[in-house]
């Protein structure tokens, strides 16, 4: 039997969970029985790239640079052009799309191009806290059309799925669940890397450190968490605040954290790859999302034993449990927020069994084996039904 062709497409590769499934997928994935290729465009100045992610695991990328985010109907139909030469001339059995600007483009492109079996994978989505009741009805109709033309509407989680179908995406029968798939091996052993960072960063040995990983956007809520950080200086001394990532929100963030007096407490880090060691130090995690499909820095927090206090959004509910895995909180809750994080920073031993159940919640159900095993599945059964097989 012929090797089963797979197109892949990504808006970008930015340092995220969208770019590291999608590249870990590519390269995962049987090479005797697949042939797959990754398209993607350009990143934003500062959102980071994981080009070198990709070309370590040998994954074979083609570039269309006006594939990017941002809405431009000129960029996006010289995109959609290159889409669709592409897709002709390759002949793919599947297109697999992922994120919304490829999920459009792409599937309209496949669908045109004849290719039998298409699938979009939502990591998360904008159709809720990211814009007006107007612009956000036009995106919900443009996916419920989306849906019509797509063979398989991919989630990442139970609760992800039922709100993709509560917005009248697809149907029941047609979006499925395959979760996130991430390299989580590589933090089980991170302690022994521990004050690694706090020495970097001229700490003392004994400052608590409470990190947040995650884009500087808007809708990650960097500024609830730097008013719970506020609080939070105020009754745990030791207290040090580490905000690690990069966007168009940092300079803001950074004159924020001086107007609420917590400057000399808090480290602007942008992007770190050196995550092992960052976790090492961490004594907890937050996330403080308005909106989220499954963060990326939950997992891995909870792969390195690290508490997490999060905000109850999204995927978030499905990855943890009040009280038995983390701490979730209401979104935009600041006094919830500092009331867990000082609970868990003061409670080290209910920090720790949090983590410790944490861990074995996580492992392997969201490392990239399991990707793997599950969409060579999805993609077998979907082939089967198209008469590809």
């Amino acid at each position: 039997m012929d090797k089963v062709r797979i197109c892949r497409v990504i808006a970008r590769l930015n340092i995220g969970g969208p770019a590291q499934h999608t590249i870990f997928l590519t390269a995962g994935l049987d090479p005797s029985r697949y042939e797959s290729i990754l398209v993607t465009g350009r990143e934003g100045k500062a959102e980071g790239n994981m080009r070198d992610l990709a070309e370590a695991k040998g994954v074979r990328l083609i570039y269309i640079p006006e594939l990017g985010r941002e809405i431009s109907p000129g960029h996006d139909l010289v995109a959609f052009y290159n889409l669709y030469r592409l897709f002709r001339e390759k002949r793919p059995d599947i297109v697999h799309t992922h994120t919304a600007k490829a999920g459009a483009l792409g599937r309209l492109a496949a669908k045109l191009a004849g290719i039998p079996v298409i699938l979009h994978t939502f990591h998360g989505h904008v159709l809720r806290g990211y814009y007006g009741p107007l612009k956000t009805n036009i995106f919900i109709n443009i996916e419920r059309f989306l849906a019509r033309i797509t063979t398989c509407v991919v989630t990442l989680s139970e609760g992800q799925r039922q709100e993709i179908l509560g917005f009248g995406i697809g149907r029941p029968d047609q979006v499925m669940i395959v979760p996130l798939g991430l390299e989580l091996e590589r933090f089980f052993n991170c302690h022994s890397r521990t004050g690694e960072l706090k020495r970097e960063l001229g700490l003392e040995a004994g400052a608590r450190l409470v990190g947040i990983i995650a884009r500087l956007v808007p809708i990650k809520g960097h500024h609830f968490f730097l008013e719970a950080a506020r609080r939070v200086a105020s009754l745990v001394p030791s207290a040090r605040f580490l905000v690690i990532g990069d966007g168009e929100l940092r300079a803001d963030l950074e004159a924020m954290a001086r107007d609420v007096g917590i400057s000399d407490r808090v480290c602007f880090l942008g992007w770190r790859l050196d995550l092992e060691r960052v976790y090492a130090d961490l004594d907890l995690l937050v996330l403080s999302s308005l909106n989220e499909g499954t963060p990326v820095s939950v997992i891995e927090a909870m792969a390195a034993s690290v508490p997490v206090v999060a905000t109850a959004v999204g995927g978030v509910k499905d990855l943890m449990e009040d009280g038995k895995t983390g701490i979730l909180v209401p979104p935009g809750d600041i006094r919830s927020l500092a009331e867990a994080m000082v609970q868990l920073l003061e409670d080290e031993d209910k920090a720790r069994s949090l983590a410790e159940v944490a861990r074995r919640f996580i492992y392997p159900r969201y490392d990239t084996k399991n990707l793997i095993t599950e969409m060579d599945r999805l993609y077998q059964r979907l082939l089967a039904e198209s008469d590809r097989l």
